[in-house]
């Protein structure tokens, strides 16, 4: 049986030999080749030009090609590459306050109810006495403020290649981009699903008409280390109950 020590043990083992794969050097960049970009690109559809077209094309002032003075240079075919255009500058403020009071006072006496409190009182000690019988008091009150503020602004661009198109005409694009500063890689990665029509003119679409969008830019390197919390810390707070 194996113990839960070791399987612990195996754990950080493999987290420790993740981290030391850049001790003493920057972080490496995935392998182009291997990306999803890559193969869609290369294994993208050649267009189909035959000799009586291509020869007309020749002789003709204004051609229908894409590299034609009028012709349309946006990504439409599998492969094609555009540009997206991230500028997010959200802003949320939202504030709300609550309170509440409540009191009650509920008192009965009973001084004289056929003489029955005054028999009651000579057997009750010294002080006490059935004049008020019954007294109640209650109050209560609760309060409450909340209150969130967000401030989140980005500008971003980076190339993106289509990956599919669907079987209604919608693009499924994906993007991405490493940026390495001294031993710290910065990613960018941006995938989701486009209209061909909300492609602009200049090969450019803004991050809010692509839908089921998904959008990471963070980092890893030595610094984004240093940033995290060990294994063992992460594995602590997952079974500590407080």
């Amino acid at each position: 049986m194996i113990r839960p020590a070791f399987c612990l043990s195996i754990i950080a083992l493999l987290a420790a030999c993740e981290r030391a794969g850049h001790i003493g050097k920057p972080p490496d960049f995935t392998a182009v080749s291997d990306s999803p970009e890559h193969a869609a690109m290369f294994g993208s559809d050649l267009p189909i030009t035959t000799e009586r077209h291509r020869k007309a094309d020749e002789a003709s002032l204004w051609t229908a090609g894409r590299k034609s003075l009028l012709g349309d240079r946006r990504a439409i075919r599998r492969g094609d590459i555009l540009t997206v255009v991230i500028e997010i500058d959200d802003e949320a403020e939202i504030s709300n306050s609550t309170s509440r009071s409540r009191s009650g006072s509920e008192t009965m006496g009973v001084p004289q109810l056929f003489g029955i409190p005054q028999r009651i009182d000579g057997d009750l000690p010294d002080g006490a006495s059935m004049a008020d019988a019954v007294s109640i008091n209650s109050s209560g009150r609760s309060g409450g403020d909340g209150s969130v503020s967000r401030r989140e602004e980005l500008t971003l661009r980076v190339a993106a290649t289509i990956m599919q198109v669907l079987p209604n005409g919608v693009l499924s694009i994906q993007g991405s981009q490493e940026v390495r500063v001294n031993f710290e890689m910065r990613e960018l990665l941006v995938t989701g699903y486009v209209r061909p029509e909300d492609i602009s003119r200049q090969n450019e679409i803004t991050y809010d008409k692509i839908a089921s969008a998904r959008i990471s830019y963070g980092g890893r390197g030595q610094i984004t280390d240093v940033q995290q919390p060990r294994i063992g810390q992460q594995v602590l707070d997952v079974i500590l109950p407080f």
